[in-house]
């Protein structure tokens, strides 16, 4: 189901639970310029241009229906599900969702709300945490996008180098003691660049197995910079290793890519800290390594034929706005899509499923309090389970449930109540799921919104592929496109130039 909405002052302030303040109104996609943006020009993009010069090549199945499942997201014309309030008799329609995992706007956020949730309530236990970012050089960087196994390879080589760091800042732990970790694998940069570079939520200690079958929790102390220069060699090394002993680089590239001028492009950061008692702001941080690639709250239009895109930080060279066409926007969204059967975080060390520890580990895990209040407030205002019995035993039956629970994500992140009943306060429920066509005009007729869903433009002739007059001068920092592969560079040298390259 749809799980956007709009904050309004509650009508009732009386009846208005703890913290619970916002007014839920369903969302209408068809109204967003990023849906108006890619039903005008799909047909367009997605049309077989000149092999020649379309510098897209073919577009991959899963991209086209990504796009074409976002344009059915939030549209009524084609299903929904009917919420009734058996005390006033008010009701309201909430259409159907996409479930996409990268460009639809608002399953992207219910997919990072739900996966904070879930780690901050289930998995990750109180302890201290600390963020490492690592960035690889482009010559890399193609081969991360190209070859899923680079990926995984590259991962587990930085992963064991974080693990053996940690192990030797944590006094008192056995050479058996296993960190936890969660990986996030990031396809974007926040300027719409294809970026592939991973964000890992560390423990700030190690984990070791009890006497009594517990676990022993060793704290990391005496963190400095030294330690992140130490990590960020023995990335480049292990990993330019790793890259050549696969095939991946000849015996060229390696030594060249393995000198001081190269070693800003192995680019690691381990500066951002979460305290043991900072349950909420674990979660913020969670939610902001699973966030989606693009913001539509910072895309505006100028004119017809020209979009803008307000970046979250300036670039180097002092621009804070990116200007694109139509159809540079839908290529840029394409490339940051991820691929089907691939995973966006991994669980690693203890708290990997098949862990001998895990279970002992995760029992400490559970929201904050100010949190675990206000689901509690809004679990007994929908009737549903109390969250603190639910979060204190692992094996109740309603435990996920309740944390995937839609109106319980809603109430987490915007603290708004969906199934409370604006005009009385009372619970709503769902009666029913509309999905036969007839039935579906028939009421949305009656309550005189459209009966079809919005027309997508068929492609306009001849289709081409849009680009500026100086795209292959001025590319936007740290953006891959166009990039022919490793093969055609003129040579190995592919590192940052001063002013010109940045890592997100």
């Amino acid at each position: 189901m749809g799980c956007a909405l709009s904050m309004a002052p509650a009508t009732n302030s009386s009846s208005t639970p703890w913290g619970l303040t916002g007014v839920y109104r369903p969302r209408r996609a068809a109204g967003t310029l990023l849906h108006r943006v890619v039903r005008e020009n799909l047909e367009t993009y997605l049309a077989p241009g000149d092999l020649d010069t379309d510098p897209r090549g073919q577009i991959p199945f899963h991209v086209e229906n990504a796009f074409r499942s976002y344009l059915r997201c939030g549209i009524l014309a084609h299903g929904f599900c009917r919420v009734y309030c058996a005390g006033c008799g008010h009701d309201f329609l909430i259409p159907f969702s996409c479930k996409g995992r990268d460009i639809c706007p608002s399953c992207a956020t219910r997919r990072m709300v739900e996966a904070s949730a879930h780690m901050v309530d289930s998995v990750l236990p109180r302890v201290g945490y600390r963020q490492w970012v690592l960035s690889v050089p482009k010559r890399v960087r193609w081969h991360l996008r190209q070859n899923p196994e680079v990926v995984s390879g590259l991962l587990k080589v930085f992963l064991r180098a974080v693990e053996t760091t940690v192990r030797q800042r944590s006094p008192g732990a056995p050479t058996t003691a296993r960190y936890g970790a969660v990986a996030f694998v990031h396809r974007f940069g926040s300027y719409l660049n294809s970026h592939v570079h991973f964000h890992v939520l560390v423990t700030e200690g190690v984990f070791s197995g009890g006497s009594d079958g517990t676990a022993v929790f060793h704290p990391a102390t005496d963190f400095c910079p030294d330690d992140l220069l130490t990590v960020q060699r023995k990335m480049r090394q292990r990993g330019l290793r790793w890259l050549h002993r696969h095939g991946h680089l000849d015996s060229e590239a390696a030594p060249t890519l393995d000198t001081p001028d190269h070693a800003a492009g192995w680019s690691v950061d381990g500066s951002v800290t979460i305290a043991e008692w900072d349950r909420q702001g674990l979660e913020r941080l969670v939610r902001y390594c699973a966030r989606p690639p693009i913001s539509q709250e910072r895309l505006g239009r100028v004119n017809d034929e020209l979009l803008v895109y307000q970046l979250r930080k300036p670039t180097l060279d002092g621009r804070t706005e990116l200007y694109l066409t139509p159809l540079e926007l839908l290529d840029r969204l394409s490339r940051l899509i991820t691929p089907p059967r691939i995973h966006k975080h991994r669980y690693c060390g203890v708290l990997a499923p098949n862990a001998r520890l895990r279970l002992a580990v995760i029992q400490t895990a559970g929201p904050a309090g100010a949190t675990l209040q206000l689901l509690k407030e809004a679990s007994c205002q929908m009737g549903l389970p109390d969250p603190s019995v639910t979060a204190s035993d692992p094996e109740h039956p309603l435990r996920r449930a309740a944390a995937r629970c839609w109106a319980l994500l809603l109430a987490r992140l915007f603290e708004c109540l969906p199934l409370r009943c604006p005009r009385c306060g009372q619970p709503m429920r769902i009666i029913a799921f509309i999905l036969d066509r007839p039935v579906i005009e028939r009421i949305l007729t009656h309550l005189e919104l459209p009966t079809e869903p919005p027309a997508v433009l068929p492609a306009r002739s001849p289709p081409q592929f849009e680009l500026p007059l100086d795209w292959e001068v001025n590319q936007d920092p740290g953006s891959d496109q166009g990039d022919p592969g490793p093969d055609q560079w003129p040579d190995l040298d592919q590192s940052p130039a001063p002013g010109v390259e940045f890592w997100d």
